[in-house]
């Protein structure tokens, strides 16, 4: 079996997920935000285990720079040699954008 990895989440992804449950409550549906919110986690619990399971990110071709699609939406995560940095929850249509 596989070294299970720490896996931590920035900022960014903790707003990310905040502001899509508020979309939801305010769409007056907060149980899809909840569903969503719930299946994002799951997928994320895989990179413990499975950290290259995500596709490198088209945006940037870093090999460290990877994502998971659950859609509607991309998991964008860091990939380190000991640990995963969950960076982003976005939308799959918008383009990605790292801060600077």
């Amino acid at each position: 079996m596989p070294e299970r990895l720490m896996v931590t989440f920035a900022t960014s992804a903790v707003a990310d997920t905040e502001k899509m449950l508020e979309w939801y409550r305010e769409q007056q549906v907060p149980e899809v935000g909840k569903r969503l919110a719930n299946e994002i986690m799951e997928r994320i619990d895989v990179l413990q285990e499975y950290p290259d399971t995500g596709r490198v990110v088209p945006e940037f071709g870093r090999d460290n720079l990877r994502e998971l699609i659950c859609s509607p939406f991309r998991i964008v995560y860091r990939r380190d040699k000991s640990s995963i940095r969950v960076v982003r929850v976005w939308r799959s249509e918008r383009l990605l954008k790292l801060p600077t």
